[in-house]
């Protein structure tokens, strides 16, 4: 930061991100902004800038720098962050001090705890407190015991099957490894069902974890109509995302293509294993704590968004996505990595960004939303990926030795044509192999190959027919 940017601040004025104080500031005042701005999105404090905003300055920088480390180490736990360093503005110098967004603790100052509301630094309240503290895994919402079940509303099948699929730790039964994977716990001799046991192996989860489901969507334009098909998706978490799947599989559109050798090959809008990956993540990482919201899975005709309530957990953002590794729910990540669901190192983000670039996609739009975050893909080309040739319409016949996108009414015309013995096709002939089709589309149909390049039409009106073009 530079003294351009120090002034910018000062003028764009105090926010929830930044803040200024006075030379004379005391620790406990430094302190105080300090914890309010680590325990929300971070932000930038300044000393030595007046009440009313005028650049004020410091005497002695050295001695303010060390007054800001005193202010930061007296935080419980001590505040870690990037040296204070001093910038020149003029004839004279401001402290500033960066507090970067995603802290990995819940920070307090003499047994109270702030966050930044607007301007001022303002006490927590308790149910925001518990949240914030389970967003960044001071306390776990998935090993608490879940309130009023019992062992008999886990289902043991399943929970036998599970069991019985790990290798290296089936020592001393199903309950046992329950145990040691935070499924159960153990009170008095006796064990009790956790969050992450119902959620995983419950016989009725949304009873005891309201919200804990997923409502995916299929819109048929670009924004929310009346014309969708919905599918809300209860039960165990593993039941969720095994419907997720067969949602996905049936409701995104897929194009046909034919390669010049007449290979079949069936491409959906989205790679779908980025899409499935989306949502084992939602599954895996999302807020449970926070009753009555659910997992929601919308598709657009130009895109698709997977919502999951409650922020980014720990030291986890926007900018750092791909490369911080943190999880809200290791008990529920680590069982579903043993049932194969997801890697147990890594969330999967890098995946789905690749699979997006190799099919010339857009990249994923991380985004955060009040109470939740969001990823959107999007299915248009992003054509500064491709290459002339790539970019150019691929033509049938080779020249370009790519493929042509094609629907299947024109699918089942081509291999008609390289059935043994057809050398033409009729509109009469596509209407008998399409008889649910209008015959106006049948006719578009066969007029997009002529325009295409991959067939020749013979005669003219009622005699006419269409040929493979041979060059």
């Amino acid at each position: 930061m530079n003294s351009d940017d120090v002034q910018q601040l000062v003028k764009a004025g105090r926010s929830a991100r930044v803040d200024w104080l006075t030379e004379e500031a005391t620790h406990t005042a430094i302190a105080t902004s300090l914890v309010a701005m680590a325990n929300s999105h971070g932000g930038t404090l300044m000393v030595g800038v007046s009440a009313h905003g005028s650049l004020a300055g410091v005497r002695d920088t050295e001695s303010a720098i060390d007054r800001v480390l005193q202010a930061a180490l007296a935080v419980e736990p001590p505040l870690i962050i990037p040296l204070p360093r001093a910038v020149r503005i003029g004839q004279k110098s401001v402290v500033v001090v960066h507090i970067p967004p995603g802290m990995p603790h819940v920070y307090a100052l003499e047994g109270r705890y702030l966050y930044r509301n607007e301007i001022e630094n303002a006490p927590i309240n308790p149910r925001e407190l518990r949240r914030l503290m389970m967003e960044r895994g001071e306390i776990s919402f998935e090993t608490e015991a879940t309130h009023g079940a019992s062992l008999d509303d886990i289902d043991w099948e399943k929970a036998e099957v599970y069991a019985a699929s790990l290798r290296g730790i089936r020592e001393g039964g199903v309950k046992q490894i329950l145990l040691k994977r935070g499924c159960l716990l153990e009170e008095r001799g006796r064990f009790r069902p956790t969050n992450a046991g119902i959620l995983l192996f419950g016989k009725d989860p949304q009873r005891f974890v309201p919200g804990a489901e997923i409502v995916a969507v299929r819109f048929a334009g670009e924004e929310m109509g009346d014309t969708f098909t919905r599918q809300d998706m209860v039960g165990t978490l593993p039941d969720q995302i095994r419907r997720a799947e067969t949602f996905l599989v049936d409701h995104l559109r897929k194009d046909v293509q034919l390669r010049h050798t007449m290979e079949r090959k069936e491409n959906f809008e989205y790679p779908l294993e980025a899409a499935r990956e989306l949502i084992v993540n939602a599954v895996a990482h999302r807020n449970y704590s926070i009753s009555g919201d659910s997992i929601r899975t919308f598709i657009f005709s130009n895109r698709m968004e997977v919502h999951s309530p409650g922020g980014l957990p720990g030291p986890v953002t926007i900018a750092n996505i791909k490369d911080v590794r943190f999880s809200r729910n290791p008990a529920i990540v680590q069982v579903l990595a043993d049932m194969g669901f997801i890697e147990r190192l890594g969330y999967g983000v890098d995946r789905v960004i690749e699979l997006m670039k190799q099919q010339h996609l857009h990249a994923p739009d991380f985004q955060e939303r009040a109470g939740g975050f969001c990823v959107v893909l999007y299915n248009e080309v992003e054509l500064t990926r491709l290459g002339t040739q790539e970019a150019a319409i691929p033509q049938f016949n080779g020249k370009y030795q790519g493929i042509i996108p094609i629907n299947p009414r024109q699918e089942a015309a081509l291999i008609h044509l390289h059935t043994e013995g057809n050398t033409r096709i009729t509109n009469s002939d596509l209407q008998g192999l399409c008889p649910d089709v209008h015959p106006e589309t049948i006719r578009r149909d066969l007029a997009d190959l002529v325009t295409k390049k991959v067939l020749e039409k013979m005669g003219e009106k009622r005699g006419s027919y269409y040929v493979l073009k041979r060059d």
